[in-house]
């Protein structure tokens, strides 16, 4: 078991730093001709068709597994890529990279929530020191009392991409273990793009894109860099991680660890945007990571684990989101 959970640890660190690269690589196309939702299509739409032979070969002898599962891909799709997709990179065109993904992932205190609400796992202590230390954190982020304001629209975005994000966990760390990760992935990102851009044909969401070059990292370079690093970094290592490691480590710890990702999206954005937040914000951002240590001590002290089958090491290693 703590050598299931190394494993798990380790790569829901690798998610999150891969998935912390997704603004950074965003902003350039939103500056640019792009709109937020477009950038959500390309990048999602791109990564299910790179893990679409994967997923198809992970499938071989587990078909009834997928038709037992086709809600949970499609509610998968619908919450955990194209809600909180699409809420984030609206935000990330109003608010610093940093900010936006600390609002994103409050989403961690409802997924404490439900987990209480609706599986009867009650937080103890040290998950809800963790709770309200983020929210304090929050007070930070939003600097209320500063001179300079953060764009209410671009708050509301990053909070619906927390409930995004909530769902994300929730979803993940309760799959079926007959269903690999990597056709959720897959499934769910082919869902999220088929129906942003269904939005954006019939002008319910703005849809815009453009092949003129892009500033990134300070030099003028084509589009298709940012497109890339999007598609096969930010979101195909990174959805493949991250469902592994949270089919390893549940959803409320998976949750918590996936909020150092706001820590390496603050650091990449300053080294290659110029990007920072002002000193209170980094405070809060301080917050709201102390979360993580607190509810990964709140585990290791022995909280009982999620009451869900376990996944096989294998599949969600080999075969994963």
């Amino acid at each position: 078991m703590r050598e299931r959970s190394g494993v798990g640890l380790g790569l829901a660190l690798l998610s999150a730093i891969t998935f912390a690269t997704s603004g950074t690589f965003a902003r350039p196309l939103i500056s640019g001709e792009w709109s937020p939702v477009a950038v959500v299509v390309a990048r999602v739409g791109i990564a299910a068709l790179a893990l679409a032979v994967p997923a198809l070969l992970a499938l071989r002898g587990r078909w009834a597994a997928l038709r037992r599962n086709t809600s949970t891909v499609v509610l998968f799709g619908l919450l955990g890529v194209a809600t909180a997709q699409a809420c984030f990179f609206n935000a990330v065109s109003r608010l610093p990279v940093g900010v936006a993904l600390l609002l994103e992932y409050l989403g961690i205190v409802l997924v404490v929530g439900w987990m209480w609400l609706f599986h009867g796992q009650r937080p103890r202590l040290l998950t809800v020191a963790g709770s309200v230390t983020a929210l304090c954190g929050l007070v930070f982020v939003l600097d209320l009392t500063g001179t300079s304001r953060l764009d209410p629209v671009g708050v509301l975005w990053g909070l619906g991409a927390g409930v995004g994000l909530a769902g994300y966990f929730v979803i993940a760390g309760r799959l079926d273990p007959g269903l690999p990760s990597v056709v959720l992935a897959s499934g769910g990102m082919a869902v999220g793009a088929v129906t942003l851009l269904l939005l954006g044909a019939v002008g319910v969401l703005p849809l815009a894109a453009g092949t003129a070059d892009v500033t990134f990292a300070g030099h003028r370079m084509s589009w298709l860099v940012p497109i890339a690093g999007l598609s096969l970094i930010a979101a195909v290592v990174a959805y493949l991680t991250g469902v592994a490691g949270t089919r390893l480590l549940g959803a409320r710890l998976s949750s918590f660890v996936g909020l150092t990702e706001v820590m390496f999206a603050v650091l990449i954005a300053w080294l290659l945007l110029a990007e920072l937040p002002s000193p209170i914000q980094l405070a809060g951002g301080a917050f709201i990571v102390g979360g993580v240590a607190l509810v990964r001590v709140d585990e290791l002290r022995g909280a009982p684990p999620p009451a869900q089958p376990a996944a096989p090491a294998g599949p969600a290693l080999t075969g994963s989101r």
